[in-house]
């Protein structure tokens, strides 16, 4: 049986297949990624760059993050759902929406960020790691 997944835009032009469950897996509540998202928070899976394989075209979307870095975020240019993101300091890594993998059981976020700007009624359960800001 393959552990194998597929994270896809609402079209299904753009795809990326991912070689299973990330255990990387971050809830951030910053103003962007709610705009981003279009929910009280986004979640992105993390994976080595090299592990997935992004089939279709995506719109780019570069944007300042409050320490100073960049944030790029990728989109399907027909349907506009975000399918994947980059983050400048961390360039070996590409986040996938787990919104776009559509898998009730994908694990849980193992860390929350930004969580002075998270809605009073969003509740991260433990044993999750809980940051005020972003990571340092």
């Amino acid at each position: 049986m393959s552990l194998e997944l597929l994270a896809k835009c609402q079209c299904g032009l753009l795809s990326v297949n991912l070689p299973g469950p990330s255990s990387s897996v971050v809830a951030c509540h910053c103003h962007d990624c709610q705009r981003r998202s279009g929910s009280p928070f986004g979640v992105l899976a993390y994976y080595a760059d090299e592990s997935v394989k992004i089939t279709g075209e995506a719109t780019r979307y570069e944007r300042a993050t409050a320490t100073g870095g960049t944030f790029e975020t990728f989109f399907c240019p027909t349907c506009g759902s975000t399918v994947y993101a980059r983050a400048g300091r961390h360039p070996a890594l590409i986040g996938i929406a787990v919104g776009a993998i559509c898998d009730p059981t994908y694990p849980a976020p193992v860390r929350s960020v930004w969580e002075e700007r998270k809605h009073d009624w969003v509740v991260i359960p433990e044993p999750v790691q809980h940051f005020p800001r972003g990571r340092s």
